[in-house]
């Protein structure tokens, strides 16, 4: 019988703001750990998940979009993700299918041509454009960089999910495993929580308020099987307040009811979820404020 080494590595997904990576991270791993919305820079922090298998391990580094910084948020934003090419043993590059390549990918591409792993590249949302646009986007990135592989996918639906992972691990070091196999992430739960608030709040408020908002815990407790919840949603402005709590408090209420639903769904117990709006001026660009939220400002200063 063939003997067939076990693999382990970490994979980072990277590419620019609402191209799917963490709906796609989120397929790969089959539950959801990644917010995912239609709004561009989702994701703020390196989100860490784990998929485990009879081949191997793993660690997925799902990145924030890269894009122009505009706050010191936003330079935090870039460098967590540009850090993590540098920790990768395979780098999967998100586009969506276009045979146009805008500024935001060409600087993608400098970056990549810096790296030595293997990079792959991810053609995601298969499903909205027909055959013929996949294959003229391949042969359009083709020419730009020397692809390990190029893979189209669905990140939506699943569609050659399987085939993705089976080439992430043909690139894959022989290895232990970094996690217990029933691990699938190392982020706290206080921190999946506040970031299942924030996805309730960017999909309800729509356009409505700006991107500085951020959600606090302030407490976490178990009592009589019931988990009791206390969170903070921060705003920049006291108009957004406003806004974020809605007339009789109705806004607020919409986004307490839909994130106590996952938030159940995902401990698997009864939760109590109380929701408060504060006013933190300006807080994208506070160093203090940042390091509060969960955003550590060394990372920036360090570049």
């Amino acid at each position: 019988m063939e003997n067939i080494a076990y693999k382990a590595g970490f994979v980072t997904l990277i590419g620019r703001p609402n191209v799917g990576k963490s709906t796609l991270m989120n397929q790969l791993i089959g539950q959801k750990i990644a917010i995912t919305s239609d709004k561009p820079q989702t994701t703020r922090n390196r989100i860490r998940t784990v998929l485990t298998t009879g081949e191997g391990q793993i660690v997925f580094l799902d990145t924030p979009g890269i894009h122009k910084a505009k706050n010191r948020l936003g330079e935090y934003m870039i460098h967590a993700a540009e850090h993590t090419l540098e920790e990768a043993d395979v780098i999967l590059w998100l586009v969506e299918p276009t045979d146009y390549i805008g500024a935001g990918e060409r600087h993608i591409i400098e970056e990549l041509k810096k790296v030595k792993a293997p990079v792959i590249l991810v053609i995601n949302k298969t499903d909205s454009v027909k055959r013929e646009r996949i294959l003229s986007s391949i042969d359009c990135y083709r020419a730009e960089l020397d692809f390990a592989e190029i893979v189209p996918v669905s990140a939506l639906k699943g569609d050659n999910t399987a085939e993705l992972v089976h080439c992430i691990f043909q690139y894959l070091p022989e290895g232990h495993a970094f996690f217990d196999e029933d691990t699938v992430t190392d982020q706290p739960m206080r921190q999946i929580v506040a970031e299942l608030v924030r996805e309730k709040a960017l999909r309800l408020l729509a356009e409505e308020v700006p991107h500085g908002v951020a959600v606090s815990i302030e407490s976490m407790k178990e009592y009589d099987s019931i988990c009791h919840i206390e969170a903070s949603i921060i705003c920049e402005r006291d108009s957004h307040k406003g806004i974020i709590i809605g007339k009789g408090g109705v806004m607020l209420k919409k986004i307490g009811s839909a994130a106590r639903r996952e938030i159940e769904e995902m401990l698997e117990k009864q939760v109590n979820l109380k929701l408060f709006v504060k006013v933190k001026k300006d807080w994208r660009d506070s160093d203090y404020l940042l390091k509060n939220f969960g955003y550590n400002p060394k990372d920036i200063s360090s570049t």
